[in-house]
């Protein structure tokens, strides 16, 4: 799976997750839900560029 990268320098890696926020280890950033954001800076999923 691919992961992305917020312009804040999150990357967003799909082995991990993110499980603060809910997000279970195995989801595709593509699968996420539509209102989750960066859990640094709060940017939406549009702003992310694939890493």
């Amino acid at each position: 799976m691919k992961k992305y990268e917020c312009p804040c320098g999150y990357v967003y890696d799909p082995e991990l997750g993110d499980p603060d926020h809910g997000i279970a280890p195995g989801t595709a950033f593509e699968d996420l839900p539509e209102d989750w954001v960066c859990p640094l800076c709060g940017a939406e999923k549009e702003f992310f560029t694939e890493a």
